[in-house]
Formats: structure tokens, C-alpha cells, sequence
């Protein structure tokens, strides 16, 4: 295939949906057929930034094979999941002489997934990278009939391997899937704000699936623990617009909060945040991206953005394939968070610190006891965290 030129600087470490909790900016519009790549793409968003502490694989020993990446419901230029997932893969493939392409499903249905998958490898794929949830059944459908194909799928879990029959399957060795621990990066978005001085929060979440739950319940322990630490009080919207997208309906929801005295909202589900940021620039409001380093595309408006290494996922995973050592993690799913590695954190970039009284100091210090366990942050996506007397949250509806 045609070559891409370089045009990124990875960030590799600190990945949900579209994706477990990445997707379109818009409601997504079914192509007409399987696309062939675009000849650029946008310049990336940052990823979680550092390397793997304790995860470690091979440089790559050869040039051969093939990397295939498959997008979910969204693009290559959906400013999230889909897209620093192909400029991972165009910066491992121009690093390292490996042929690449990508792929996008025809139709938002795991038929179509199956098939684009299906149409890579007989082009000649011998490694696909898929982004999201999403694609848990075209694993589970795929990943027999060709055992000589790797796959690897960031923010799945194992729990997401079902077959077109709802039956659960187990991960084949030439799988490996991970997800992350959102709620560790929602706590340090919520802790933060707190600390630099807002009270009156709010979290949009996408739809409830699992990776956007940790991210709002950890948003809220963050929150708690700041408010009782600094004995202010604090009120929290919390709200689920199902969808992936921003419309007229939830912005004018999120203008509704913003008029009744809300400074700052945590957008968290793909393009999502359109909304969230229409409201905000209407009333002088903040938010908080999500995913990727997000100021970038939001502007000054965007306080901070809680991120997660998507891109550190997919080239660890890419560096055991080519490096001979993917039986090391084939046939496993890791959950990777701050134990494990930088993958998740905020953008400590000063371009990208939008805090006014919270310091770089102060986060390092709240992140390194989330490193060694001094604080702890529960990962429960069943029942709403606890708080104390200065924490009040209305869950909405």
C-alpha cells in the first residue's frame, strides 16, 4: 500500500465508546462500502505520556507481516479512540518498515465488522488492531478461523468475547485485549478541580457501559476527597445522554446547568463533548475532555482532559507480535492502570494545564498515591461511590 509519511510523534503511555467511552464526534452515517486509507490524518492527540514501567516487550525482530487496523463506529479522524489508533499504527509502521492499512466497516453492525476484519486479512493482515468494545464479537466469530492472525483490541475485556449467539468464548492464544482502569484517571480530573476552586461540577457521561461508569464514579471519589480535605462544599450533576454524539436536546440540557450555576462539566463519551462545549462557550462555562489531551481541540475552555494510553496499549502489544514474543500475553486480558504504568493521568504540558491555583506539584503528589495505594479508588460499576457531608450528587435521570 501507498505509505503515509511520518507525520506524528507518538506519546507512548498513557486508552473507551464508540470505544468503551472514544467514539464519533457525530451520530455516525454508514459508509458505502469498506474505505480505502486516507492519504493523511489529522495531527494526533496526546496520549497518557510515558513509558510502561512494568510492562516491557521486545523490540521488533523483523519487518515482516502486516498490521491491519479496523475502526469502531467512528473514523480516523474522530479526534479520540479511532483516531490515535491509526497514527499508532502509521508511526509503528514507518518506525519499524511494516506495511499498514486500516479499514472501516461499511455499516455500524458486527457483520460489517466481521467482514472488514474478514477483507484484511485476505489482503494480506497478519495483525489486526481493533479499537473498543465494539468489537467483542468479531473476536469471538474470527479469531478461530484464523489462527495464524493476531488480534489486538484495546479498552475490550474479556467479558466483551461473545459470539453473534450472546455466548460467551473464550480468548484464543492469538488474542490479547485490554482495558483500562478509567476510574483512577476520572479521580484525578474531579480531585483537581476541586482543588483549583470549583464547587458546582457536572458529569455528561455517553452510554453507561462499564469504562465510562469508572470514569464518572471515579470523577466523584476524586471530588469527595478534595471537598472533606479542604472542608468546602460541592454539588454534582450526573447524567448518561445514551448516545456517543452531541445534539441539539443535550445541549440544551448542559445550557440548562450551565445558567443555573455550573463551571465545569466532565464531557465523557466520544463526541459528546460538542455539546458540553456549545454550552459552555454560551455561558462561560469550562469543561473537561476525556480520553486524549482534548485543550487542544476544545481551546481554553478545556480545564484538563482525564486520559488514558491507548497508544502505549497498542505498541506494547505490537512490539510483542513483532518482536516473537506475543505468546507472553496471547489468550489474556490485562486491565492496565498507574500500577501497572503511566497509562492514565492528565496532560502535565503547559500548554495543556488549564488549572489556575492546582499545582504540578499537587498532582504528582496525588498520583503517586494512587501509584503505591495510599489512596484508594473503587473500580465498582454497580453502585454509586459514597460521599461525605460536603458532597452532594444528583443523579439524573
Amino acid at each position: 500500500m501507498k505509505k503515509k509519511l511520518l507525520s506524528i510523534l507518538l506519546v507512548c503511555a498513557m486508552a473507551v465508546a464508540t470505544t468503551a467511552c472514544g467514539g464519533n464526534a457525530e451520530e455516525p452515517a454508514a459508509p458505502a462500502e469498506t474505505e480505502a486509507p486516507a492519504e493523511e490524518t489529522e495531527a494526533p492527540a496526546e496520549d497518557a505520556g510515558g513509558a510502561a514501567e512494568e510492562q516491557e516487550a521486545e523490540a521488533p525482530a523483523s519487518a515482516e507481516g502486516k498490521i491491519a487496523m479496523i475502526t469502531d463506529s467512528g473514523d480516523i479522524t474522530d479526534e479520540s479512540f479511532n483516531q490515535i489508533t491509526w497514527e499508532t499504527v502509521m508511526a509503528y509502521g514507518d518506525t519499524n518498515g511494516i506495511e499498514y492499512e486500516y479499514y472501516k466497516p461499511a455499516e455500524d453492525t458486527d457483520e460489517e465488522r466481521i467482514n472488514a476484519i474478514d477483507l484484511a486479512i485476505a489482503e494480506g493482515a497478519t495483525v489486526v488492531v481493533m479499537p473498543g468494545y465494539l468489537f467483542g464479537p468479531a473476536i469471538a466469530e474470527e479469531q478461530d478461523l484464523y489462527p495464524e492472525v493476531t488480534f489486538i483490541a484495546v479498552d475490550v475485556t474479556e467479558g466483551d468475547i461473545v459470539n453473534l449467539a450472546g455466548e460467551q468464548v473464550p480468548l484464543g492464544s492469538n488474542v490479547y485485549v485490554c482495558s483500562f482502569q478509567e476510574e483512577q484517571a476520572g479521580y484525578l480530573a474531579g480531585y483537581a478541580a476541586v482543588k483549583d476552586g470549583y464547587t458546582d461540577l457536572g458529569f455528561l457521561g455517553g452510554i453507561a457501559v462499564p469504562a465510562v461508569i469508572r470514569y464518572g464514579f471515579g470523577y466523584v471519589q476524586g471530588i469527595d476527597a478534595a471537598a472533606e480535605e479542604m472542608g468546602v462544599d460541592v454539588n454534582v450533576k450526573y447524567y448518561y445522554g445514551g448516545q456517543f454524539y452531541g445534539d441539539d436536546t443535550i445541549t440544551a440540557r448542559m445550557e440548562g446547568w450551565y445558567s443555573a450555576g455550573t463551571e465545569v462539566v466532565f464531557a465523557c463519551g466520544g463526541g459528546i463533548y460538542t455539546s458540553a462545549v456549545d454550552a459552555a462557550q454560551e455561558h462561560d462555562g469550562k469543561v473537561i475532555g476525556v480520553d486524549v489531551d482534548q485543550r487542544p481541540i476544545i481551546g481554553e475552555r478545556c480545564v484538563t482532559s482525564a486520559m488514558k494510553g491507548l497508544g502505549s496499549a497498542v505498541t506494547y502489544a505490537l512490539d510483542a507480535y513483532f518482536g516473537g514474543n506475543f505468546a507472553s500475553i496471547g489468550g489474556t486480558a490485562a486491565q492496565l492502570g498507574l500500577t501497572q504504568g503511566d497509562y492514565l493521568g492528565l496532560p502535565t504540558e503547559d500548554a495543556s494545564w488549564g488549572f489556575e491555583t492546582f499545582t504540578k506539584d499537587e498532582y504528582e503528589t496525588v498520583l503517586s498515591g494512587i501509584k503505591d495505594g495510599t489512596i484508594s479508588i473503587s473500580a465498582d460499576t454497580e453502585n454509586a461511590p459514597a460521599v461525605g457531608s460536603h458532597t452532594t450528587v444528583d443523579y439524573i435521570e
